[in-house]
Order: C-alpha cells, then sequence, then structure tokens
C-alpha cells in the first residue's frame, strides 16, 4: 500500500513539473510577443499630394504646415504611446488637421462649383474589417467623427448627404453652420478655376496645371497600436470646381481607406477617379496577401505604375502589422509624416526629400 502511494506521488510531481515548465514556456513566449508588440506600434500620416514645390512655398507656410504635422501626428502617437487604440489615434490625429485651414479637410475645404463646401472622411478597422464613411455632409465640423459613429453605431457603411446630417443630429453631433467652412485662400482657388476655366485656350483642361492641381488634397492617417492592431482614416474636402455632388476615393473603402491586421493600414490621397478604378489602398493589401510581398514593394507598385497606367496620380501611406512604413507618392510632393515606438519623428514635404 505504501508503495503505491509513493509511485503514486511520484508521477504526480513528475506530471506536475512538466506542466508547470510548460506554463512557464508559454508565459515566456506571450512576454515575447508583447514586447515585440511594444517595439513595433507606430504611426504615418499625410496631408495630401500634388505639385508641391519649395521655389512656390514661403518659408513661414512651410513652417506652418511642417508643425501642424508635427503636431497632429504627435496627438497619435501619445495615444498609442499610452496603451490606446489604433482607432482613437487616427481619428483624434486627423480631426486636429480638419480643424487646421491648412489642410483640404474639415475648416480647410475646397469650394465646388456652387460655392459651398462637401466633405467625405471614412475609417477601417483591421482587428474585423469594420468600417464607415460618410459622403457629402456639409454641416460636420469633423466627418472624421461621423465616419466612426456611422461604423459603431449603425448597421450601416456609408450615409451621404442630408441623411447622414440626420443621423449626426440624432445621435448628439452640434451641426455648424457651412460659413464655418470658408477660407479666403479656399474661395479664391475656386474663383482663379472659374476664370480659367472661361478662357476658350484652357476652358476645362486637366493639362491645365492649375486646374490639374484642383483635384488633390486631403489627409489621412494610418496606424498600429501596442496590441498589433491596425486602423486606417481619411478625410478630405474633395476636388476644387467639383459639380453635381462628386464624391472621390477617400470615403470609398478599399480605394481611400483600408486596414487588415493581417496586413497592412493605408490611407490615400490623389486623383479620385484613379484610385477608385484601381482600388489603391484594397490592392496594396491584396499583394501584400496573396503574392507575400513586403508592404514598400507593394506601394511601389500600385502607385508608380498601375496608376499611372491609367493616367492618375497621387500617394498613399501605410504601416504594416510588423510597424513597417511605406509613405509613397508620384507627384512633386507630398505632405507626409511618421513617428515609431521610439519617438523617432520624420516630417517631410518635397520628393527629394
Amino acid at each position: 500500500m505504501r508503495s503505491n502511494l509513493s509511485l503514486f506521488f511520484a508521477i504526480f510531481l513528475l506530471f506536475g513539473c512538466k506542466n508547470n515548465g510548460k506554463n512557464i514556456d508559454e508565459m515566456q513566449i506571450s512576454k515575447v510577443k508583447t514586447l515585440e508588440s511594444i517595439k513595433n506600434f507606430g504611426i504615418v500620416i499625410h496631408g495630401g499630394a500634388g505639385t508641391i514645390l519649395k521655389e512656390n512655398m514661403s518659408d513661414s507656410l512651410e513652417m506652418a504646415y511642417r508643425e501642424k504635422l508635427k503636431e497632429a501626428i504627435s496627438v497619435g502617437h501619445r495615444i498609442l504611446k499610452n496603451g490606446g487604440t489604433s482607432m482613437e489615434a487616427v481619428t483624434k490625429t486627423i480631426k486636429v488637421m480638419e480643424d487646421s485651414p491648412l489642410f483640404n479637410a474639415g475648416k480647410g475645404a475646397v469650394f465646388t462649383h456652387e460655392e459651398t463646401n462637401e466633405l467625405d472622411a471614412s475609417v477601417m478597422d483591421g482587428s474585423n474589417l469594420n468600417a464607415g464613411a460618410v459622403a457629402g455632409v456639409t454641416r460636420v465640423k469633423n466627418p472624421i467623427d461621423l465616419a466612426l459613429t456611422v461604423m459603431n453605431n449603425s448597421p450601416h457603411v456609408m450615409l451621404s448627404g442630408k441623411g447622414a446630417e440626420t443621423f449626426a443630429q440624432e445621435k448628439g453631433f452640434s451641426l455648424v453652420d457651412p460659413s464655418y467652412f470658408y477660407t479666403e485662400r479656399r474661395f479664391k482657388s475656386l474663383q482663379k478655376i472659374k476664370q480659367r476655366e472661361k478662357d476658350k485656350v484652357t476652358r476645362a483642361s486637366f493639362k491645365d496645371p492649375f486646374i490639374k492641381n484642383s483635384k488633390f488634397g486631403t489627409v489621412g492617417c494610418a496606424a498600429l497600436d501596442k496590441n498589433g492592431n491596425l486602423a486606417a482614416g481619411t478625410s478630405t474636402g474633395g476636388m476644387t470646381n467639383k459639380r453635381w455632388n462628386r464624391i472621390g476615393d477617400a470615403p470609398i473603402i478599399g480605394a481611400g481607406t483600408y486596414a487588415n491586421n493581417a496586413t497592412c493600414a493605408v490611407s490615400s490621397t490623389g486623383w479620385g477617379e484613379y484610385f477608385i478604378r484601381a482600388m489603391v489602398a484594397h490592392d496594396i493589401s491584396a499583394m501584400m496577401e496573396y503574392k507575400g510581398v513586403t508592404l514598400k514593394e507593394a506601394a511601389r507598385e500600385v502607385i508608380q505604375n498601375k496608376v499611372p497606367a491609367l493616367g492618375g496620380d497621387g500617394g498613399i501611406v501605410s504601416i504594416d502589422k510588423d510597424g513597417n512604413v511605406a509613405m509613397e507618392f508620384n507627384t512633386a510632393g507630398m505632405y507626409r509624416a511618421h513617428m515609431n515606438s521610439e519617438g523617432e519623428l520624420v516630417i517631410r514635404i518635397y520628393k527629394e526629400e
């Protein structure tokens, strides 16, 4: 009897030690994964792409752009550093740019042909592929917040126009008077384009550099948080002198915005019609998922080859599941910034930087 008890305890101790060792191994693996996730969080933003040349930029205006990019990305980075979600970082960062008259989003939105402002925005959560978007709103101060609310508090992905604003009111948004979006700089740009359209030589010609560049202007953000979740968002006032309630790529999931934890998060800026046709944001993710290429390789192929082959131009900012960043564009410049987990900040405007 005593020998049987001894044998039982010996077996119990043997398996107990093995299980304990297994638990220790699992704890160590979990710890390593956590440390890797914390090490790789990051955020990247853009403030639009186009014919952005140093010779056309005053020192004071350039400084203003750089300071606002720094302010915006620092807000998102602080959220990520403190353990906040990538979606929170994306939306709060974009709001800083929406509230600035420097960018074609929110306060700085461009004017339509009818001299109104129509705003679009979208967000996407890479952890579950959930998304929300709004298009053609005229009284929502921060369209990115409304896009987030559509995602979290409605059965839909995209709402537009008056319906989107009715939804906003029902969800507690305070609508602003459309005059809030008026800026002298954007209004004068519209008048210049209208005048050029009257010219028999350049009438409605996108070959005219001034008219062509009126297509550009968007803000966007992509982020990876400490939990390994990706998110992306984009907001815009669209194209200067646009008509007929035109909608570009910014609110289109897969074109202007895309996020998938398996691959990357992307925000686009450029000639929206071509970015829609090329489904730019999703195409970058799909190339990574199905072809196994890196984020930089996928971004370069789409922006430098696929979009130009259709006749379009612009750029993207993106971050992958490992924290690698791509800021790819085929124009003369793109307002852009990146900040990694170490707090290292990169701010660039021109192509040659």
